[in-house]
């Protein structure tokens, strides 16, 4: 779903009121779940000729869609049962619907990496593969970072040879999954804490101690200076950015590598950068961005990461000025 049909979908919801919209999303996945989140909580205000839009569309949408059945696992199982006779039609619906079932794995999904891993270090390379394949591929991908390289490589060899799962083996596994998760609470993580936490502090703190206290940190830790460091100045901040310093961020950046990074912005970013370029340039940038197709999520990040070196650069050169917090001072 793109930027606009995000924001559609996050208006609907919140013309439905909370508990329609808590209907919706119980029939969602887990990455649909927190990016609608994630608009509705940017979203401040809505003009009512937008939210008339967006209710008109999805009316038309509603009425050209029509149910066939009401439960097709049910329409399924009764029509194989009628044209084969029990004992053939058995031996098919087994494998049919055997990944309908799955909802101790699946809720995995809803969990972050590291408790994934955390959860599945001590298996059997065979279960983790059995259980990775029901994951996002990216999800599965930061999971198996955390593993080491033999156990990485095991699993690997052995999602590569996989060839389905027999029905009962796959509901084994998921009421042994169902049961690890009953207790719920040992394995979810608290998100306080941690490179980005610090970073948010360091902001807030001023400029001088920000420089004591990344020194001490880079002396003990390299890494995890450059991870705090990252942190303190995201892709969304740009938009913190005035007018003058973003146009001299603009001059600085290849169109190329703008169209990619403004994949993952937001729609607030985007319409800053547009008005701060000329008419021509922010109409070509828009075609651009509609005209490319989806990219990687890696490329994406790749660009802005790229993006914020020069955003970095130029606050050096005193191009560009960030507002900060403690003894910061402007002149």
């Amino acid at each position: 779903m793109d930027d606009d049909g995000l924001e559609k979908a996050a208006i609907l919801l919140m013309s439905l009121g909370e508990e329609e919209a808590a209907e919706v999303f119980k029939h969602l996945a887990p990455k649909e779940v927190q990016r609608l989140g994630e608009t509705i909580a940017r979203m401040r205000s809505v003009t009512s000729e937008r939210i008339d839009a967006v209710m008109d569309s999805f009316e038309k949408l509603a009425s050209s869609e029509r149910m066939l059945v009401a439960d097709s696992n049910e329409y399924v199982k009764s029509v194989l049962r009628k044209a084969l006779g029990e004992d053939k039609a058995a031996l098919l619906i087994d494998r049919i619907l055997q990944g309908s079932d799955v909802t101790g794995i699946e809720s995995l999904k809803w969990m972050d990496a590291s408790s994934v891993a955390e959860l599945l270090r001590n298996e059997h390379p065979q279960i983790v593969a059995a259980i990775l394949v029901h994951l996002e591929f990216d999800q599965a991908a930061e999971v198996l970072k955390l593993f080491n390289e033999r156990q990485r490589n095991e699993v690997m060899v052995r999602i590569a040879t996989l060839d389905g799962i027999q029905p009962q083996a796959l509901r084994d596994l998921n009421e042994v999954m169902s049961k690890v998760l009953a207790g719920g609470e040992r394995s979810r993580k608290s998100s306080l804490g941690g490179a980005k936490a610090a970073a948010e502090i360091i902001n807030l703190m001023g400029s001088a101690v920000e420089t004591s206290v990344l020194d001490f940190v880079r002396e003990a830790d390299h890494d995890l200076a450059q991870k705090i460091m990252d942190n303190m100045f995201t892709f969304d901040d740009v938009e913190k950015i005035d007018d003058k310093g973003l146009q001299a961020l603009m001059k600085e950046v290849q169109s190329e590598s703008l169209v990619i990074a403004l994949k993952g912005a937001t729609p607030a970013l985007r319409d800053k950068i547009f008005r701060n370029m000329s008419t021509r340039a922010a109409e070509t940038l828009r075609e651009d961005l509609e005209s490319r197709g989806p990219v990687r999520l890696s490329e994406v990040e790749a660009e802005q990461k790229e993006l914020l070196k020069i955003v970095r650069r130029l606050v050096d050169e005193g191009q560009i000025v960030l507002a900060g917090g403690g003894d910061e001072q402007f002149v």
